[in-house]
């Protein structure tokens, strides 16, 4: 078991990581800033359409949801290529699969906000 931070402390520490990896991944991942500022403008655009709250809810919440996807989407790809930068049938399989998240993600986001607004 590896010696840190606990109680409070912890959760600062914890925090803090949290923050640098949202900072490397605006940096480091156009998709992440894409689906970023996909989430603030739609997420504006909710509060302007004749919906409940709990409908809202769940038009934002996908929103977020494409978001985590697309962060753990990113973490799965450093690792793969930190690994290195030849061709590995497994780090394929990794790597399509976390954008096969993303996508399915999108799809959510599609279906949450047709269903609202369409039927």
């Amino acid at each position: 078991m590896k010696p840190g931070a606990t109680g409070l402390q912890r959760i600062i520490d914890a925090t803090g990581y949290s923050m640098q990896g949202l900072k490397a991944a605006w940096i480091n991942e156009a998709a992440f800033r894409q689906e970023s500022i996909l989430l603030v403008v739609m997420t504006v655009i909710s509060f302007f359409m004749p919906v409940t709250k709990l409908e809202r809810l769940m038009m934002i919440s996908s929103l977020f949801i494409v978001v985590i996807a697309e962060l753990v989407n990113s973490a799965i790809e450093a690792v793969v290529d930190r690994i290195g930068p030849e061709h590995h049938e497994l780090s394929g399989r990794a790597k399509d699969i976390g954008s096969a998240a993303v996508f399915v993600a999108l799809v959510l986001v599609a279906i949450i906000w047709g269903s609202i607004l369409f039927l």
